[in-house]
């Protein structure tokens, strides 16, 4: 027999108490994940968490702590929005974790979640010398989330951001004045490259859409509530990497590398250029199908990727 809500609001008391009971609820609706979390149990602890104001990693002891009334039904409220509309945790919470950063987002970005953080957090270790490091380019920045989070692993570093959304771009704005990193970071409505000044960077970094439309068709609805732009990247899935390769030689540094996510179109671009030795990167946190070129051997490929792009 089905609980009711008065059932949960009195029987029902703890932290712990709600949390299981919104896992038990996500995995009987089949609520698809993989925008921050992979577990029922996980977005269910960060819905909760995130509904009584409280942090995410707030120590064991506290989650017998009983709720009040008004609690109790304020995450009964949010478990059934997230049930009922099919939309990510984070468009409820209005908030994204991202290289140990909290963003803003909303339904104008895509949800922050590219295993790229982990590369940052190492400031692209062993690729470049931090010191080196004075110019980052984040293309299809969406939220700003790569962005943000480059410029506070490399402090002396100016950072440029683009996105063709004008929507995604307020987002970003948001989230460099919540950072206080105006001076830092400088945001451009280009389509890549075109709007952007005569300037060569030390690292080009990318997530952009890669998606190819048979795959967008079939994605869960979570990731269709999310903006489609940012998925979609033509039949092949890579319409849009295909022109962040040929254009980037103009704008890579002599000792620059290129750093480009391209997910479940990794084999799609491998098969297209078997002789490009596309160096795969591997994350200790999960995530796979991000690539990186040195600046040498983009330029070295870089007729081939013209002759594929024509």
């Amino acid at each position: 027999m089905k609980t009711t809500p008065s059932e949960v609001l009195t029987t029902l008391s703890t932290i712990r108490d709600y949390i299981r009971w919104a896992a038990s609820r996500f995995t009987e609706a089949k609520v698809s994940f993989g925008h921050g979390t992979t577990t029922a149990l996980d977005e269910a602890a960060a819905l909760v968490l995130h509904t009584i104001h409280q942090p995410y990693n707030l120590a064991d002891a506290y989650l017998e702590s009983v709720l009040t009334l008004t609690e109790r039904q304020a995450v009964i409220d949010m478990i059934d929005r997230r049930i009922n509309e099919r939309i990510p945790a984070a468009y409820l919470t209005h908030e994204a974790i991202f290289a140990g950063l909290s963003f803003y987002v909303d339904e104008r970005v895509l949800v922050p979640r590219s295993p790229i953080a982990e590369l940052i957090e190492q400031r692209f270790a062993p690729w470049v010398d931090e010191e080196q490091v004075v110019r980052i380019l984040d293309l299809c920045t969406g939220s700003a989330c790569i962005a943000i989070a480059c410029a506070y692993a490399f402090a002396d570093a100016y950072v440029d951001a683009v996105d063709l959304s004008a929507d995604a771009l307020a987002v970003a704005e948001l989230n460099v004045a919540k950072h206080q990193l105006a001076d830092a970071v400088t945001l451009y409505q280009s389509d890549l490259f075109k709007e952007l000044p005569d300037t060569r960077y030390d690292i080009i970094v990318s997530n952009p859409p890669y998606v190819c439309l048979e795959e967008w068709e079939q994605l869960p609805a979570e990731f269709r509530a999310e903006p489609d732009m940012g998925f979609k990247g033509g039949h092949t899935g890579l319409d849009i990497v295909l022109r962040i390769l040929v254009d980037a030689d103009q704008y890579l540094a002599d000792q620059g590398i290129l750093v480009v996510e391209v997910g479940s179109s990794a084999e799609t671009l491998q098969n297209a250029f078997p002789d490009v030795p596309f160096y795969w990167l591997s994350f200790e946190r999960g995530g796979d199908g991000v690539f990186l070129l040195t600046a040498e051997q983009v330029s070295q490929y870089n007729e081939l990727f013209l002759a594929a792009l024509d």
